[in-house]
């Protein structure tokens, strides 16, 4: 049997349609498949300054977005915080940025099929992609196909529960310029409130493992209230995301001979807010990289050099984050109260939203900056006589930003 040049992709959201562009201008015969193409989906749709700095074409490009400058937390507590980014968070459609990404791999020569696959059978170099329409043979195999991977199991080990959050939302017509995260007792999760260009997605995620969809979907009718949303013209949605396990991003496979996984098909999503699209986007770009040289057995490597260890950082110091404490109060706690309180610590929070301050290195900045986070937090306390702010704990927020790393 003759061995296939063509490269099958599974999944046409924005990594597959990456990875599909980039290989098609390489000249490579390229066939996507997916049975909606473009369409809206629930997750926020937000791009940090950190991913339009590396595509810039996400930022330049003529389709509508919402430029979003300023972020709200609210403590389950009732203290909130707010800051101002200085650079704004582009939040897409999901419609509109799996149009302009599919677009670009059509352009670039990617063959697109709307068409659901159910059945890849053969081996590396023989693939056979099935539809309920036709057959047609691939040489390699990149699985694009978001959380829901129905082809996981034929590859690599299934993913158990606990790699996984649950969300549901709404979709609600508006239009607002901040975004805003509530977090809640008890949730290893949070509400969020993500405007796009001609609605509102809000929604709330938490770990999947004992947690059904009706439990978050009462807790987020309870609290959009709060923040001034009416659900009467609402469209509901629900979802999972992957949220893997230190040991599962460490030891999984997400590569093999004659096929790949990207994005969420291969659980690259931080831990503990849920951001997936940046590295959805350097996944497809990494496996694109070792397809053109004809090297894929080196997209491991590439992903574990690149953005894997800051992956694992985040699901090491996730239970931390939602249940830890210092001083007797949350972590989450602490972190509002002096994001409200220390311009110092607002500085930090803000490069955490837009992608420039990594977990990896965030022990060593708050260490060089605790004396001023704590002079202006005690200085601010005194202004304000709301009696000891909490942030003269050296050793709390250390262990709280070491905690778990790997030995």
């Amino acid at each position: 049997m003759q061995v296939s040049a063509r490269t099958a992709i599974i999944g046409g959201g924005p990594a597959g349609a990456l990875v599909a562009a980039a290989l098609a201008r390489q000249g490579r015969e390229v066939l996507l498949f997916d049975e909606k193409l473009a369409w809206e989906k629930p997750c926020g749709g937000g791009l940090t300054p950190k991913a339009l700095a590396r595509w810039p074409f996400l930022g330049e490009a003529g389709v509508e977005r919402n430029w979003i400058d300023r972020c709200e937390l609210f403590a389950s507590s009732g203290g909130q915080a707010s800051f101002s980014l200085d650079r704004p968070i582009a939040i897409f459609s999901r419609l509109a940025l799996n149009g302009l990404m599919l677009e670009r791999a059509r352009v670039a020569g990617a063959r697109l099929h709307r068409e659901r696959v159910v059945e890849i059978a053969g081996q590396a170099g023989q693939w056979k992609i099935r539809t309920p329409a036709s057959t047609y043979s691939a040489g390699f195999v990149v699985l694009a196909t978001g959380a829901r991977n129905a082809f996981r199991n034929q590859f690599a080990s299934p993913l158990g529960p606990e790699n996984f959050m649950v969300a549901a939302g709404y979709y609600i017509p508006g239009h607002r310029r901040t975004v805003q995260i509530k977090f809640l007792p008890g949730l290893e999760g949070y509400i969020w409130v993500f405007p796009r260009v001609d609605h509102v997605s809000a929604g709330i995620c938490g770990r999947m493992k004992g947690l059904r969809t009706s439990n978050l979907r009462q807790l987020l009718d309870e609290s959009l209230p709060e923040f001034g949303l009416d659900l009467r013209q609402a469209r509901f949605y629900a979802h999972i995301i992957p949220s893997l396990t230190p040991d599962q991003l460490h030891d999984g496979q997400f590569s093999g001979e004659g096929w790949a996984m990207i994005g969420d098909a291969a659980g690259f999503v931080d831990a503990i807010t849920g951001e997936g699209l940046y590295y959805a986007l350097r996944s497809a770009e990494l496996a694109a990289k070792a397809l053109a040289a004809d090297q894929p057995q080196t997209y491991a490597a590439l992903v574990k050099g690149d953005f894997l260890p800051e992956l694992e950082h985040a699901a090491q110091i996730r239970d931390r984050f939602y249940s830890g404490s210092w001083m007797g109060a949350p972590v989450i706690e602490r972190m509002i109260q002096l994001t409200s309180r220390s311009p110092q610590f607002r500085a930090l929070m803000r490069d955490l939203f837009s992608g420039s301050q990594e977990y990896s290195n965030l022990r060593e900045r708050l260490y060089r900056s605790l004396p001023r986070i704590a002079a202006e937090a005690l200085a601010s306390t005194l202004w304000n006589r709301k009696g000891q702010s909490g942030a003269t704990d050296e050793s709390g927020l250390e262990r709280f930003a070491g905690a778990g790393n790997r030995t």
